[in-house]
């Protein structure tokens, strides 16, 4: 089959389509024809040579596909799990840069209701880690204020939609007037934080409050300040490291705060784990998915051919939601 394969680490230019084996079939795996697969930032952190994939994963690149069941392993229970010819989306370790994938039926999900099949890739990487961060290892409840950092990506689109239609407030930090425009579309209130103080315009917005959930992918560059726009007893969940791994952190802040740092990943969690988050997924989100008030918001697709164009375009930043490759 044809697939992305991890050779050499650099740009967006090593990476090029290649032939592969088929996966093999697990016993309690679902082969997937994949539709589409969505890019994250942790391809980008593989391509770069600083994200490797888990032991014995693949070394495709590709975190969550959409597609059609092909094939089930032995351990898959009949009229429980997925079936041949179901439309599903997958939370894979690896594999969805590729014509086919072969991922653990517990990490499969149906495409909810009223979703197009390509568009579904968007959803199973971007859900997961949103409610697994904020309502899971943040125990977010209804009333609260969450700050999500990058409001215009894959997982804050997401993170924006969920948390409002979970009940509760969201605030996020745009880089421009047209993101900020788009943000709001999906219910936050925006702070450009190119314009503004983010921790300034964050407390005046919370009444001097401040956030109780931040959700941030910039890490150590922002832990500092995160802590300065944090509400009392509230969590600081750190999902990214765009502004690098080292920051420094008043002690004495945080205790005076009552606060928590959390720190997570999703691709490097247990087989069961993942199960688990995907359950609360089906069972709290996906609703919400058939309901139309959480959507996949694809900003543009690229055949699996045009790889490196589409992992160029992902580098720019310029996209607003999801970019997905289909093959």
């Amino acid at each position: 089959m044809r697939a992305v394969l991890e050779m050499t680490p650099g740009g967006p230019e090593v990476l090029a389509v290649t032939d592969v084996p088929a996966p093999e079939l697990t016993p309690d795996g679902v082969r997937i024809r994949v539709r589409a697969a969505g890019l994250n930032r942790a391809d980008v952190m593989q391509r770069l040579g600083r994200y490797p994939v888990p032991p014995g994963a693949s070394k495709i690149f590709g975190l969550e596909v959409s597609g059609t069941v092909v094939e089930t392993g032995p351990d898959v229970p009949a009229g429980e799990g997925p079936a041949v010819g179901d439309e599903v989306v997958a939370l894979l370790d690896s594999g969805g840069y590729a014509e086919e994938v072969v991922a653990p039926a517990a990490q499969v999900l149906p495409v909810p209701d009223g979703i197009d099949l390509t568009a579904a890739a968007g959803l199973p990487e971007v859900c997961a880690t949103a409610f697994s961060n904020v309502f899971m290892a943040a125990a977010a409840r209804e009333g609260e204020t969450v700050l999500v950092h990058g409001g215009t990506g894959g997982i804050g689109t997401n993170a924006i939609q969920m948390c409002r239609a979970l009940g509760l407030r969201v605030l996020t930090t745009v880089g421009s007037a047209e993101k900020a425009a788009a943000a709001r579309d999906l219910g936050a209130e925006t702070v450009n934080y190119r314009e503004e103080d983010f921790v300034e315009r964050v407390r005046e917005l919370t009444g001097g409050a401040g956030a109780d959930i931040v959700l941030d992918v910039v890490g150590g560059a922002y832990l500092d300040r995160n802590l300065d726009a944090l509400a009392v007893n509230g969590r600081i969940v750190v999902i990214g490291l765009q502004g690098g791994p080292k920051g420094e952190l008043d002690l004495g802040k945080l205790m005076a705060r009552r606060g928590a740092v959390i720190g997570t990943t999703l691709r490097s969690r247990p087989a069961a784990e993942k199960a688990r988050i995907m359950a609360a997924v089906r069972e709290h989100v996906w609703p919400h998915v058939a309901a139309g008030r959480v959507v996949p918001l694809v900003d543009r697709t690229f055949s699996l051919d045009d790889v490196a164009r589409a992992h160029e375009y992902f580098d720019s930043g310029s996209h607003v939601g999801k970019v997905l490759l289909v093959p």
